[in-house]
C-alpha cells in the first residue's frame, strides 16, 4: 500500500545485515521519518501488502528472495520510490536494477548521511505531483496537465500518443486489441485501419526510448503495458 507523501514518511528498509539494518534505520529516524524493517525479501512484500509505505531501501543480496525479484515485484504493486543497496558495483548491476523499476542505486559503503538525502530527495519528488499522477519505471503521466515526464523531463507527444500513453498505464498488464485501441482512442466513427494504431505506438515507443519496452506486442492477440519490466 502507499499514499501521498507528507512531512514525515514510513520507510521500508529492507536488510539482511541487522547492524546495517539499525544504523540505516537510526538515520531514517533522526530525519524525521517512521521506519518499518525486515531481514529479507519474503518480509518486505508482506510489509508492503499489509502497511502504507512511501519509500523503500532494499539490499540486493538477501536470504530467500533477492532484492532485484523483490524490486521487480514491488513495481507491480506499488509506484513507491525505491533505492537499492549493494556491494556490487558493476554497471550491468546498475542497469539491471533500473530495469526493475529502482529509482537510485547506492554502494555500499556508503554514508547514511547521503542516503538520508537522496530520500528526502526521492520524497520530495513524489510531493510535488499532483495526486493523480501515474508512475511507472521513468515515465510519468500527469493527467491534470496532459504532461508526461521521461526520467523527470517533460517530452512532446500528440494527443493520440498521449490518450494511448495514459490508457495503456490506466489498464496496465491487460492485453487489448488493436480493434479495442481503435475504438477506445479514436471513436467507432473512425474511418481508418488499426494500421493507424501500430503507427502511433511505433512513434510512442520511439519518444519513450527504452521505456517504450514496456508497451509490448503480443503476435495475434494486440498489446499491452507491463509495469514490471
Amino acid at each position: 500500500m502507499e499514499r501521498g507523501y507528507s512531512a514525515i514518511a514510513n520507510i521500508l528498509v529492507v536488510e539482511d545485515d541487522k547492524n546495517m539494518q539499525e544504523i540505516i534505520a537510526k538515520f531514517m529516524n533522526r530525519g524525521g521519518h517512521r521506519c518499518f524493517t525486515a531481514d529479507d525479501g519474503v518480509d518486505a512484500l508482506v510489509i508492503l501488502k499489509n502497511q502504507t509505505v512511501d519509500l523503500m531501501i532494499l539490499d540486493v543480496m538477501m536470504p530467500h528472495l533477492d532484492g532485484f525479484s523483490v524490486c521487480r515485484t514491488a513495481r507491480q504493486m506499488s509506484s513507491l520510490p525505491i533505492i537499492l543497496l549493494t556491494a556490487k558495483s558493476s554497471e550491468d548491476d546498475k542497469l539491471r536494477g533500473y530495469e526493475y523499476g529502482a529509482d537510485d542505486y547506492i554502494t555500499k559503503p556508503f554514508s547514511p548521511k547521503v542516503l538520508l538525502a537522496k530520500v528526502n530527495v526521492l520524497l520530495h519528488r513524489i510531493a510535488s505531483l499532483p495526486p493523480d499522477t501515474l508512475n511507472a519505471g521513468k515515465i510519468t503521466v500527469v493527467p491534470a496537465s496532459h504532461k508526461v515526464l521521461l526520467d523527470g523531463k517533460e517530452i512532446s507527444l500528440t494527443h493520440k500518443e498521449y490518450e494511448l500513453l495514459h490508457f495503456f498505464m490506466t489498464n496496465p498488464e491487460q492485453i487489448f486489441s488493436r480493434e479495442q485501441l481503435l475504438n477506445r482512442i479514436w471513436g467507432y466513427e473512425f474511418a481508418g485501419t488499426t494500421r493507424t494504431v501500430d503507427a502511433h505506438i511505433k512513434n510512442l515507443r520511439q519518444k519513450l526510448g527504452e521505456e517504450g519496452r514496456r508497451i509490448v506486442t503480443l503476435i495475434r492477440s494486440g498489446y499491452k503495458f507491463e509495469v514490471g519490466v
